[in-house]
């Protein structure tokens, strides 16, 4: 087994493999999921657009408005990226991991909620910047809620807990969308004007079910220690950070994952950002189509995330792992081609399937692959959130410079050069086997 880590101030006691604690940990993915799916894919974006003026001041310059978004999110990760690993470092130190996740939860939902207030053209800026806060309290909470992984649960239990929370995101913020759209399709029906305040209604809504549901994550997380917070525990926290850093560094098999988490994480996280894209510019579908799209990605997902954890259990990680990017792969290959919307259809069914799958794993992988002992998990995680915020700003950005060059469907076929250098940069890694 690898070396261990320097360790931490202990808190408290904590039930390892509790399925009232197991389930809670779980509930984070279902509160938080209703903003990946309404805020960042189903309604927000077309609301946003349909509102905001085409073009606007932003820094000096005139900024086309569906371009707008896209800074939005490099700006959140950005903030993210540099806030998050010093925060983790703080978190395991003064054992502060529920206190800096209430902050990011709370600021994300109450972020979601504001959204309600642009309802004009000149109101963009309120959405804007609503969309970034938002963004980053979903970001950071993500960090702290994936360092309990390792601390509630044993190495066998990783990849179907993981699976169980991606789960329950996957069907909870569904059933959210089917309701928001309800809502928006049949505003008439329900007494409203038009569809501008069932819309709206819908961001509140995200925001509610967020905290909702985070409360009981909340409630059965281990307390955090009794320890308040101060510029010594700032500095020794981020100490601490230095050490885990230093820990990755010299550890081959974290290192090398990361490497590879790098590369097909940016064409994973690419794929499902730009499906959508891909399907209006060359497949001409509608609203309601792109809607029924991402419908199936969802519940398809949720699956495959409990498949891909059966098979690992039976093969390993590695071995699910790689089936998955090979998978990958053939879908980037059957998008080069394809030309009819049934047939797509059947694509999205096929990348929802191996997105639920690859996402619970990887994030369980990544547990298994942390030294024996490790007390210093958020900062462990830190590590993993900022490589999966720099692989969507090199996958977005390759795949936007491939498409203005030649087309998107060689974009999309790029993606699969991704998926291959991940394939042999996991290869030599050697990732714990943990039996059920």
């Amino acid at each position: 087994m690898q070396n261990e880590t320097p360790t931490t101030p202990s808190v408290n006691t904590v039930k390892i493999n509790d399925p009232r604690t197991m389930n809670g940990w779980a509930f984070f993915d279902c509160a938080n999921s209703a903003h990946s799916l309404v805020i960042t894919t189903a309604v927000f974006p077309p609301f946003f657009a349909a509102v905001a003026p085409a073009e606007v001041e932003f820094l000096g310059s005139k900024v086309e408005s569906s371009a707008m978004l896209a800074y939005a999110i490099t700006i959140s990760y950005a903030v993210i990226a540099f806030t998050s690993p010093t925060l983790s470092g703080v978190a395991d130190y003064g054992g502060k991991r529920k206190f800096f996740m209430r902050i990011f939860t709370m600021l994300g939902a109450i972020s979601c909620m504001a959204m309600f207030f642009m309802e004009r053209p000149d109101e963009w800026q309120i959405g804007f910047w609503t969309y970034v806060l938002a963004m980053i309290g979903y970001a950071g909470g993500v960090v702290f809620n994936n360092a309990y992984l390792p601390i509630i649960a044993t190495p066998d239990k990783f990849d179907s807990l993981s699976a169980r929370g991606f789960t329950y995101g996957y069907i909870g913020s569904t059933l959210l969308l089917v309701v928001n759209l309800a809502m928006i399709l049949f505003y008439d029906k329900l007494g409203f004007p038009d569809k501008g305040i069932p819309t709206r209604l819908a961001f509140i809504m995200v925001g509610v079910w967020w905290l909702g549901f985070s409360q009981i994550t909340f409630n059965r997380m281990p307390k955090d220690a009794n320890t308040p917070l101060s510029m010594d525990i700032v500095s020794r926290g981020f100490g601490e950070l230095k050490k885990v850093f230093q820990t990755v560094k010299s550890n081959f098999n974290l290192k090398r994952y990361l490497a590879s988490f790098f590369f097909f994480d940016s064409g994973v996280q690419t794929m499902l950002f730009l499906a959508t894209v891909f399907a209006t510019k060359e497949l001409g579908f509608e609203t309601t189509e792109l809607i029924v799209l991402v419908l199936i990605l969802q519940l398809v997902a949720a699956g495959g995330a409990f498949l891909f954890a059966k098979l690992s259990g039976k093969k390993g990680n590695k071995f699910a792992l790689v089936v998955m990017l090979c998978i990958w792969i053939l879908i980037t290959f059957l998008a080069f081609f394809i030309k009819e919307k049934t047939a797509f259809y059947a694509l999205g069914g096929l990348l929802g399937f191996v997105q639920g799958g690859i996402q619970s794993l990887a994030r369980a992988t990544y547990a298994k692959l942390m030294p024996e002992g490790t007390k210093d998990t958020t900062s462990f995680y830190s590590f993993y959130d900022l490589t999966d915020k720099l692989a969507v700003i090199m996958g977005t950005f390759v795949f936007g410079s491939i498409d203005q060059i030649i087309g998107i469907r060689y974009s999309v076929l790029a993606m699969g050069i991704l998926f291959v250098i991940g394939i042999i940069l996991i290869l030599p890694v050697k990732i714990p086997r943990t039996t059920t």
